[in-house]
């Protein structure tokens, strides 16, 4: 049977509480008229749900809220107070309440409301069976991946996988789609090596055109070419004990993969325009959004550098295939874009978070950041609502979906779009240029849909 411990000064209320939930046959309740002895209830024996009083004297229900916090107890917490206020309400939720309910409390609604509770526990609880061989707890170098926020079992499980990698000097492929969070990855392989108090270099493959990319990557001795001065290190000899993560793999032509191949089997290679081999202990982490086997296929990639690098690999999934992780994610670019904005937004409105979470990011997590940012800047409330939604966002659901979901049940598409444009341009001071370019459209449509709006 589960386990509920109410809370609350009223004996009346206490024996309400007693006589609703033992009628189910469902629960073994206690009761607690003495607020002051819960944290050594609590201490002493483990329940699934509190029902907690708001108001009491001494130690009041927000000082119980924020013990099980503090010590991360695992109980769900249901709030009763004869006050009716949205500010306390919000501020229970925050420290973790699943519900707050206005006394006097009817019979069915409190039922209803213990059975819900009950049922998130009873969820949370598989959910943990399920992963409890991969839990972020059990990391031993939790420090290397204090970057990477995720809540979601695939995610994690890749975690205790780089772990286990992190300590071997053998190359690794990173593979997934773009804004996956790739390079992020690799940073928390060097994080969690032995390497991580040497240099960690990224070099994005795909930018350097294959007559720069030897001179860059290997370095060169003085004359070896017009305007080669005097001795350079390349890449490769910068990240000496360290890492090397070289971005967009795929894009290397073919001539420079026979040498990359060299100095993944030899661990030497020379300067330019040197015939002195230079030995190096760099460790080189790969990745790519292509599929390595079609372009060997093709002939554009080597299939012996392809088994060199792939000693170790690492498949990163599309954020639409951990949705989970999306409130989460959702808070810490708020955060981030927050210190940056000067901002002060501590929320989301369920609505859009609804609607966040629907969407499928076919840009990942790269994808949500900019959304975010967007919203961030543009938004003139503590909360993030749909008038701050980009206008790309908006029109793809209203291009996607048959049925609009709220918070555009409610509200006409001509009419998000219409505050959404307001915002943004009082954001900017009326300044068209640069509300067009926030909102992704021309001058020429935003001085349209100005007219148009009649804003």
């Amino acid at each position: 049977m589960d386990k509920i411990l109410a809370v609350d000064d009223d004996q009346a209320i206490l024996h309400f509480l007693f006589v609703s939930l033992m009628q189910t046959e469902k629960y073994e309740v206690k009761l607690m008229q003495d607020s002051t002895k819960v944290f050594e209830e609590l201490e002493h024996n483990f329940y699934d749900l509190i029902l907690l009083d708001m108001d009491m004297p001494e130690v009041t229900g927000l000082d119980i809220l924020k013990h099980v916090r503090k010590n991360y107890l695992d109980v769900e917490t249901i709030i009763l107070t004869g006050v009716d206020d949205v500010q306390l309400a919000v501020e229970a939720m925050k420290l973790g309440a699943y519900d707050y309910l206005t006394k006097p409390v009817d019979k069915d609604l409190i039922l209803l409301v213990v059975e819900r509770a009950m049922e998130r526990r009873h969820l949370k609880n598989q959910v943990y069976e399920l992963r409890k061989d991969f839990r972020v707890e059990d990391l031993k170098n939790k420090e290397a991946f204090k970057n990477i926020v995720t809540q979601s079992g695939s995610m994690i499980k890749i975690l205790h996988y780089i772990e286990k990698i992190s300590n071997t000097r053998s190359s690794v492929l990173i593979w997934g789609e773009s804004g996956t969070g790739k390079e992020l990855v690799a940073r928390s392989i060097h994080a969690a090596s032995p390497r991580k108090d040497k240099k960690f270099i990224a070099v994005n493959a795909g930018v350097f055109a294959t007559e720069l990319f030897p001179s860059e990557f290997f370095g060169h001795v003085k004359g070896s070419f017009t305007g080669a001065y005097t001795d350079k290190k390349g890449f490769i000899e910068e990240a000496d004990g360290g890492t090397l993560f070289l971005d967009e793999i795929g894009e290397l032509s073919l001539p420079i993969q026979v040498k990359l191949l060299r100095v993944l089997q030899e661990r030497e290679f020379f300067r330019m325009g040197s015939t002195q081999s230079i030995k190096v202990d760099t460790r080189i982490i790969a990745c790519t959004n292509k599929d390595l086997q079609i372009e060997i296929e093709k002939g554009n990639f080597r299939k012996d550098l392809f088994y060199r690098l792939n000693i170790s690999s690492i498949h990163i999934p599309p954020l639409r295939e951990h949705k989970e992780d999306i409130p989460p994610l959702a808070h810490y670019f708020i955060e981030k874009y927050n210190k940056i904005n000067k901002k002060d937004i501590n929320d989301i409105i369920e609505s859009v978070m609804k609607l966040l979470q629907k969407y499928d990011y076919p840009g990942n997590i790269r994808e949500l950041e900019n959304i975010i940012n967007h919203m961030v800047s543009v938004e003139s409330s503590k909360r993030l609502r749909e008038e701050s939604l980009p206008q790309y966002f908006i029109e793809s659901f209203a291009n996607n979906h048959k049925g609009i979901p709220s918070p555009f049940e409610e509200k006409s598409l001509i009419k998000v779009q219409r505050e959404h444009i307001k915002n943004v341009l009082e954001h900017t001071g009326g300044n068209r240029t640069k509300t067009a370019a926030i909102l992704g459209i021309s001058r020429v449509s935003l001085i349209s849909k100005i007219k148009k709006y009649k804003l």
